[in-house]
């Protein structure tokens, strides 16, 4: 009986063992199946350009910060060519809370006297820079550069509803070759929205719509919005009306019935705008999910919501 007992004890380690190196090897298959899934779009996407812009939550919260930009270097060393453009405004208002200013917006749209610009300006410069380190980090070379540098994103003034609102700028020229020449040498651009209008005068431009010019006049792949929502929904109230894939004419229609409200109204057309001049697809990203643009971009179902041209085939890899 003690053999017996001695043997069923072993039997039941042995079983044991075995349970827990099939458990670690359906773990390494796993990530195999992740790795094979994501086959498909590196190839598809191999040496084409990605613009990511980059702000709301994600800039303020250090660990998703951190992944943020593993992400994309991750993208730049399986073959993407991204190019970062980044908000800051979160960060600008507690500056100008802290010097004793009271931040003013107009229809969303940040009122930006002398002082604030001279504050804007720093804040986005020091921003700049922290993010050109996390990729240096990584062992990516990255340049951190303004709209201002090579006259890169030329301006005129912007107003919101007629009325002047200071130092604001609507881009209205990009010279590309600034950041093609960037991307020919292998670097990673981190682009500040600052630029300059005809007679030299500093602006400060919305991220969101810095990141789709330049994304025009590249003609980029790609154009993702990191921000604090999970994509367009049907329903705001509604969490199970996420749209995965939106056609430009669906788009339209939707802020034509009144399903489009808020901050998501000019994202919303900033996308279009894009899609209508050359970009090929725009994600709507929520910054909040770690690792966000690599499960938009590398797996078959996405999580955000995904801006097409209309005619344009609707494909799941893999499906």
């Amino acid at each position: 009986m003690q053999i017996t007992g001695v043997r069923a004890y072993q039997n039941s380690v042995t079983e044991g063992k075995q349970n827990e190196m099939n458990k670690d090897m359906q773990k390494f298959l796993d990530k195999a199946e992740v790795l094979i899934e994501a086959l498909p779009y590196i190839q598809r996407f191999n040496r084409r350009i990605i613009v990511v812009k980059y702000g709301g939550s994600a800039m303020v919260d250090e660990e998703l910060k951190a992944q943020v930009i593993q992400d994309v270097t991750l993208l730049k060393l399986v073959g993407f060519k991204p190019i970062i453009v980044h908000g800051g405004g979160k960060e600008i208002s507690r500056w100008v809370g802290k010097v004793g200013m009271e931040p003013e917006f107009v229809n969303g749209l940040r009122v930006t006297d002398e002082a604030t610009m001279e504050l804007a300006e720093m804040v986005l410069g020091k921003v700049n820079k922290s993010l050109v380190q996390l990729v240096e980090s990584l062992g990516v070379r990255a340049i951190g550069i303004s709209g201002k540098d090579g006259k890169l994103l030329s301006v005129s003034k912007k107003y919101a509803g007629g009325e002047d609102i200071g130092f604001v700028g609507d881009v209205k020229k990009v010279d590309a070759t600034v950041l093609y020449d960037l991307l020919e040498k292998d670097f990673l651009p981190v682009v500040c929205p600052t630029g300059l209008d005809d007679h030299y005068n500093t602006y400060n431009i919305n991220a969101d719509d810095a990141a789709c010019a330049i994304a025009r006049a590249m003609r980029a792949e790609k154009l993702a919005f990191l921000t604090d929502i999970e994509g367009v929904y049907k329903d705001p109230k509604d969490p199970q009306t996420l749209i995965s894939e939106l056609t430009v004419t669906e788009a339209h229609e939707l802020m034509k019935e009144g399903y489009i409200g808020g901050g998501m109204l000019p994202k919303l057309n900033n996308c279009i705008d894009a899609i209508e001049h050359g970009v090929s697809r725009v994600h709507i990203l929520d910054g909040r999910i770690p690792h966000c643009l690599l499960l938009e971009i590398f797996t078959n179902k996405g999580i955000g919501t995904a801006i097409i041209n209309d005619g344009e085939q609707r494909y799941y890899y893999g499906e």
